[in-house]
């Protein structure tokens, strides 16, 4: 991403992006639709011991926007879901837009979980948020990214259970991205898997493991 970009990481611009919606349909699916996810999800989540529907895991969404994903996941009998954004402006449509379902939309920012315990998820999913925070150079990112990545990574870390899953979904180069994910500290398994192409972009998602 480029120094532009850096706009995406607040809040304002969203705002603004969101409230173009039609109030009924996603302003957009980013990256990947649910369909061409399902492969993901079933290695990861649906087939995964200890986190199937019947075994009622908590998923939060990190940086949920309007996706359709959480209603996708209840259609299939995960009843649990909280989905945070720091959009007021999302969060206040989705709430309107879905009121038939059991999910919950929060506002709060991912850097910052105050209000969801520790050890208390059990599935994070993240599709195109930390990319988000991402700009400059992918060789060496500005400081700036580095501290909003850290500290994203961390509150993710401290909210997850042992064991617990954080499913990444992703277009940046692997190299950055791996990075990324290991602030000093933090106890995870990174496991890399290619998504495959769509346009230009190459699209990979990770499952990483908190030990």
């Amino acid at each position: 991403m480029t120094a532009a970009n850096d706009r995406l990481s607040h809040a304002s611009y969203w705002d603004e992006y969101y409230s173009q919606s039609d109030g009924s349909a996603p302003t957009h699916e980013w990256y990947r639709s649910f369909s061409t996810l399902e492969p993901f999800f079933a290695a990861n989540l649906f087939e995964a011991s200890g986190f199937a529907p019947a075994d009622d895991p908590l998923i939060l969404h990190l940086g949920s926007g309007d996706s359709t994903i959480p209603v996708e996941l209840a259609s299939r009998g995960y009843r649990r879901q909280l989905c945070v954004d720091f959009s007021s402006t999302v969060v206040q449509l989705m709430r309107a837009r879905h009121a038939e379902h059991d999910i919950e939309w929060r506002l709060m920012d991912v850097r910052d979980m105050n209000g969801v315990d520790d050890a208390s998820v059990d599935v994070a999913f993240d599709k195109g948020t930390l990319d988000a925070m991402i700009h400059g150079s992918p060789l060496s990112p500005p400081q700036e990214v580095k501290d909003n990545t850290s500290a994203y990574l961390r509150e993710v870390h401290r909210v997850l259970k042992d064991g617990g899953r954080f499913l990444h979904v992703t277009a940046m180069p692997q190299r950055l991205t791996e990075s990324l994910l290991n602030p000093e500290g933090l106890e995870w398994d990174v496991n890399h898997q290619v998504l495959g192409e769509a346009g230009s972009l190459q699209y990979c998602g990770y499952l990483v493991r908190k030990l």
